[in-house]
């Protein structure tokens, strides 16, 4: 089943880097070092809680193309300010810059995350990525975190002017990794961008369901966490 891939394709927040749990983690830190519940926010999870919602959204008006990268930078912490009545650009922005400098230093990893990795490079397949994160954040990530050396080819979509689900980011991805969509396959944890993109891209698609949830797009192939990904290939 797996012979037939040679290019494996991963995403990698959500999927790879523990993305909920450093991001949790920098936000506290953010919330300790500026002083923010004498600012008026009572509790880091109400911030916690609305930072996620207003970053969620705006990130899928990035990926749409609907807003560029320095807006949703700042803005989803405005948003977030603004829910406690607090109108403080240059505050937002401070934070805007503050969370991109600590995020990358966080090394949370999901569960085998180096063992199928390991697993995947020794029986010789090529491993890539694609992530419609920043440039300089998923590099400094994955030399943090200690995943930097398992990838050939790191394809953002900074560097290739283009987000998933859209296709012309997996063209991209193919010409940096040499590869054919025929003989790759996408792995990552969201339906939207990995599975109709790699879909959009003529890829074959794993869904990696860390939460399980609904499969409302069908992936190829679904697994509950990255070991079972020793099953397809």
């Amino acid at each position: 089943m797996g012979n037939r891939y040679k290019h494996l394709f991963f995403d990698l927040d959500h999927t790879l880097w523990d993305f909920e749990t450093n991001s949790k983690e920098t936000l506290h830190d953010l919330y300790n070092l500026n002083n923010l519940q004498e600012r008026g926010i009572s509790s880091y999870e109400d911030f916690f809680k609305s930072y996620t919602f207003h970053n969620k959204r705006l990130w899928e008006r990035y990926t749409m193309g609907y807003i560029r990268q320095e807006e949703l930078k700042w803005k989803r912490m405005w948003l977030t300010l603004l829910d406690f009545k607090i109108a403080d650009e240059p505050l937002s922005r401070k934070l805007a810059v503050e969370f991109l400098e600590h995020l990358p230093t966080k090394t949370n990893l999901f569960p085998y995350t180096f063992e199928i990795l390991e697993y995947l490079k020794g029986k010789g397949y090529h491993l890539h990525l694609i992530t419609n994160g920043f440039e300089k954040v998923q590099y400094s990530k994955l030399e943090r975190s200690g995943l930097r050396s398992y990838f050939k080819e790191v394809i953002t979509s900074e560097a290739s002017n283009n987000t998933k689900p859209n296709k012309e980011i997996f063209d991209y991805a193919f010409m940096k990794a040499n590869a054919e969509a025929e003989e790759s396959i996408m792995i990552g944890d969201n339906l939207d961008a990995d599975i109709q993109g790699g879909i959009n891209a003529g890829m074959d698609t794993v869904f990696v369901n860390h939460i399980d949830e609904e499969a409302y797009i069908k992936p190829t192939y679904m697994v509950m966490d990255l070991k079972s990904l020793e099953k397809i290939f």
